[in-house]
């Protein structure tokens, strides 16, 4: 995975937000710019492409440093960390909101991913994520293989949600639906029960 976003730095744009259906890609940014400014951590920014539309003190992580590059093009004056993920490198509640786009159906386990929620919700109290929505004929996950520009493949894990499916794994609220997105709201409270 780690070479296959590395190479995939520069066309990540053209591959992921410009390749989607223009008014879908529309609705998602409108989303993450009506959210109110926090303290917000973005987990795998990639190319910072939705984390321009942050609003508030804005940290934006990913495990590339091709990306990281482009991202700090992108988004002149936000704090940039490469790491990779599960653990957050952060003191427990560094953030109000932990954000997430495309990532957490890259976690090939229930176990993955639970371990990632548990993360996110230590360091804020709020976690949204952003997947990609599963459609009739798609199955719902599958190891993919991916060819870039140049020519090199690679294998790479990807879980599709349906809306209601997102939203019972992280315990939270549905907070966009499109043909092509959904995202989910969760609280630590949910998480704990409290």
């Amino acid at each position: 995975m780690r070479e296959y976003y590395e190479g995939r730095a520069p066309e990540y744009d053209a591959t992921a937000y410009d390749a989607a259906a223009g008014p879908e890609v529309e609705e998602l940014t409108a989303f993450v710019a009506e959210q109110e400014p926090k303290r917000v951590l973005d987990v795998a920014c990639g190319t910072g492409y939705l984390t321009r539309f942050m609003r508030g003190d804005v940290v934006a992580l990913d495990q590339s440093a091709a990306m990281l590059e482009l991202a700090g093009a992108r988004l002149p004056g936000v704090e940039l960390v490469r790491a990779d993920v599960p653990p957050l490198p952060f003191e427990d509640d560094s953030f109000d909101r932990v954000f997430t786009s495309h990532f957490y159906g890259h976690l090939v386990s229930t176990r993955e991913r639970a371990r990632f929620v548990e993360e996110a919700l230590r360091v804020g109290p709020e976690l949204v994520v952003v997947e990609e929505t599963w459609r009739s004929g798609r199955p719902h996950e599958a190891w993919e293989q991916r060819e870039l520009r140049d020519a090199s493949r690679h294998r790479v894990f990807k879980r599709y949600f349906d809306p209601d499916e997102l939203s019972e794994e992280l315990s939270g609220g549905l907070v966009l639906e499109t043909r092509s997105f959904v995202a989910v709201r969760t609280l630590r409270a949910h998480q704990t029960g409290t």
